[in-house]
């Protein structure tokens, strides 16, 4: 099993990957919701890709099989995160096809290698009940804090 970091020219590839994974974890996605993600995304690729935004990529049969990405955000310093610099794992994804044949813990600890090599303090996600063993299993911890996790939303 090969991880590797996608390049420019996975651009499309990622965007159509991005998309098989909101649905199957959105349900559904609205026409409307879709069109603004195949328009914009691979801009926002073209810009930040091995930038700021690591996709990394597990082939199989000239395809992407499995995929996840890590967006590193420097922050001020804080005893939390010492570094400043702070990772977070977004859209792990495996294609039916290809699921249980261990892509998913490859890909994490590559991920998890490059957070040490890029000097992050944290590394964070969010897991479903699918991938909560697999992420225990490579070193994440639950979260208990004295703060609520809050959002705003652009309505």
């Amino acid at each position: 099993m090969v991880v590797e970091n996608a390049n420019i020219d996975d651009v499309n590839l990622l965007t159509e990957l991005r998309l098989e994974y909101l649905k199957e974890d959105h349900g559904k996605l609205s026409e409307s919701d879709i069109e603004i993600i195949r328009r914009d995304l691979p801009n926002y690729f073209k810009k930040n890709l091995n930038q700021n935004i690591f996709c990394y990529l597990i082939r199989e049969k000239e395809e992407i099989a499995a995929c996840a990405f890590l967006l590193v955000v420097e922050k001020p310093m804080s005893p939390a995160f010492i570094t400043g610099r702070t990772g977070t794992v977004l859209n792990v994804y495996t294609k039916p096809q290809y699921r249980h044949k261990g892509y998913a813990r490859g890909i994490m600890n590559k991920i998890l290698s490059d957070a040490v090599e890029k000097n992050l303090s944290v590394v964070e996600l969010k897991s479903t009940e699918n991938g909560y063993r697999l992420y225990q299993s490579v070193g994440f911890v639950d979260e208990v804090s004295k703060y609520h996790s809050m959002k705003w939303y652009n309505q």
